[in-house]
């Protein structure tokens, strides 16, 4: 099956109230951030409950984090690429790991 749109299937799991992750590379050359960002806003009337801070790992920033009240959160990772776990795999198993236990990144 080809699929040309994941925002059907993320508008359905938004609709859901499930909580979920999205997360982007600030250095993603194939889909930017500012494109992931549009993206999201295009799922919903999303209204936003914890605005744009930074996110730490090892005492320093590594991304920027936005929740949304559908159950949302959208992160960046600093410095990430197009497949960030690749190119900064702690930051993202933090990120991962704290989202997974409901902790604030």
């Amino acid at each position: 099956m080809n699929v040309k749109s994941s925002i059907p299937y993320h508008r359905n799991i938004s609709t859901k109230g499930y909580r979920h992750l999205i997360y982007s590379g600030d250095h993603d050359m194939k889909v930017s951030h500012i494109s992931t960002e549009s993206w999201i806003r295009s799922l919903a009337n999303l209204s936003v409950i914890d605005e744009w801070r930074p996110w730490y790992f090892s005492g320093q920033i590594a991304g920027y984090t936005r929740a949304y009240s559908n159950g949302l959160t959208y992160a960046t990772v600093k410095g990430g690429g197009h497949e960030a776990a690749g190119y900064k795999p702690g930051e993202c198993y933090t990120m991962f790991e704290r989202w997974v236990s409901n902790t604030p990144l």
